[in-house]
């Protein structure tokens, strides 16, 4: 999540209150980011030891860790008891929690051209560019970013908070979804979509790319341009498709994966490592489709014995 206007480091450490502040109090903060959405200038945390080269590693300026390193680096460091709930912190206090009273929020920019149906809710901050149509009963949650001529059909809901939690004793704690969804030109949304935020980065989609009902996109995923997805794909968090990717019905993606442009993924098929370009899968795990159809037939000749 990048902030429309930097802030001091001084107001950072009046929200979160740090027990020590290691370098320099004048730097200004540019954004609030989980580790693998990192740019120059961002605020993210640590709270374990065996992430902390990793985490020096990055792009981020500061760093909310608890406790001192014994490596050296060159980041700032804000030393808190508990980093997770000083990072969760922030991020509720740059993206409180603003209920709608009303089927429009405030601060929200839609073209004069867009076509809205009945029961259309629309949240705060959101934009809507021109020549779009957005049927009945849809929801586009806070922050929303849509580009020109975007199709909506009916009852799809964008912008619903990530399913994210970190781990407590025997219990989840949630993270605050601080992300958007950005959704490029010429883009078709089925009906029935469900689309999550991302936790501090956003979930995209690319120019020209085509949803059919019921797909599920999780936080954080990127579709490239000119993509197809048939009914009940669903994706999970995180998850990087490249451009003119072709998903048929009901195929599940794990998250954290990446699939290179120009791959066809067969119907029902499960993914759950990254897939190279340019290739035909299918089954579960997906493979090759001419591989685990010669998988197939010898589990059929072996099955007659």
């Amino acid at each position: 999540m990048r902030f429309e206007k930097a802030k001091s480091l001084e107001e950072i450490v009046s929200i979160i209150q740090p027990n020590e502040v290691i370098g320099s109090e004048y730097d200004m903060v540019y954004g609030i980011n989980e580790i693998h959405k990192l740019e120059s200038g961002d605020i993210s945390f640590v709270d374990n030891p065996k992430y902390y080269k990793r985490s020096f590693n990055t792009a981020a300026h500061f760093l909310i860790i608890d406790q001192k390193p014994d490596d050296s680096t060159d980041k700032v460091l804000l030393i808190c008891d508990n980093p997770f709930e000083a990072y969760d912190r922030l991020m509720r206090y740059y993206r409180p929690l603003e209920p709608l009273q009303q089927k429009k929020g405030h601060n929200t920019r839609i073209h004069e051209s867009v076509i809205l149906e009945p029961n259309v809710v629309i949240g705060n901050n959101v934009t809507v560019g021109k020549g779009c149509y957005i049927q009945a009963n849809v929801y586009i949650g806070d922050y929303t970013v849509i580009g020109d001529h975007v199709n909506i059909q009916a009852g799809a809901i964008l912008g619903t908070d990530a399913f994210y939690f970190k781990k407590d004793g025997q219990n989840y704690q949630k993270w605050r979804s601080g992300g958007r969804v950005v959704i490029h030109d010429h883009v078709e949304i089925g009906a029935a979509c469900t689309i999550n935020k991302g936790v501090s980065g956003d979930t995209v989609i690319g120019r020209g790319t085509k949803l059919d009902s019921q797909v599920h996109l999780g936080h954080g995923v990127v579709i490239g341009e000119d993509c197809l997805l048939a009914a009940q794909v669903g994706i999970g968090g995180k998850t990087i498709v490249g451009d003119r990717v072709i998903m048929y019905g009901q195929v599940g993606v794990a998250q954290n994966l990446k699939i290179e442009d120009d791959t066809v993924i067969l119907a029902k098929s499960g993914i759950s490592k990254n897939l190279k370009g340019k290739n035909t899968y299918f089954g579960y795990p997906a493979a090759e489709v001419k591989v685990k159809y010669k998988e197939l037939a010898t589990l059929r000749i072996l099955s007659r014995k």
